[in-house]
């Protein structure tokens, strides 16, 4: 393999990698909650399982990681350097992600429903946004956020159920707190 393959394949992995880091460390928090406190909400019947998450968010982190790559790769190859187009679409990229990485502890370190549901909405907004300002410089990477964009939109409307079906959020933290106790 040449040194410029090698210098590609590098950067896919590094640009796919990213994403998934904050999903891998959001695993932990999410693992450390699933019982007594997630278990003892109250959720929509059409709810998924558990094990539906994790393969769900590493395809969809990996699918941004890739259009990350493809937009800085568009945006070197071609001489066209970080224009304001640029700029704007990286400042997006990262502020979804930033917000993507703080929904987690939110929701499930925080048991905060009502502000995990307020910044949901923030992080669909902003993903769509950076999807399409990604597709504005290279098409294939605006379409890899379409997918993500509609997880997020499910994601949203689970989340503001779940916040709508468990209105003495004090309560249901209490339930927790104690049911923890009993069991160490």
């Amino acid at each position: 393999m040449s040194d410029l393959n090698t210098s590609k394949y590098l950067k896919v992995v590094a640009a796919v990698v990213i994403p998934n880091i904050g999903g891998w460390l959001g695993s932990v928090i999410t693992r450390n909650n699933l019982k007594p406190w997630f278990a003892s909400l109250n959720k929509p019947k059409w709810n998924p399982p558990n094990y539906v998450f994790a393969p769900a968010w590493t395809s969809i982190y990996c699918g941004i990681g890739y259009a990350s790559y493809l937009v800085f790769d568009e945006l070197l190859s071609t001489g066209r350097g970080f224009d304001r187009t640029a700029q704007v679409a990286l400042a997006l990229y990262a502020n979804q992600m930033a917000l993507n990485w703080a929904w987690t502890p939110i929701f499930f370190k925080y048991h905060s429903l009502k502000w995990s549901a307020i910044e949901i909405v923030a992080l669909t907004a902003s993903a769509a946004a950076c999807g399409y300002a990604f597709g504005r410089i290279n098409q294939v990477a605006g379409l890899l956020f379409v997918p993500y964009v509609g997880w997020l939109a499910f994601a949203t409307y689970l989340n503001v159920s779940i916040y709508k079906k468990n209105p003495d959020q004090k309560a249901i933290a209490n339930k927790s707190a104690a049911a923890a106790t009993k069991s160490d």
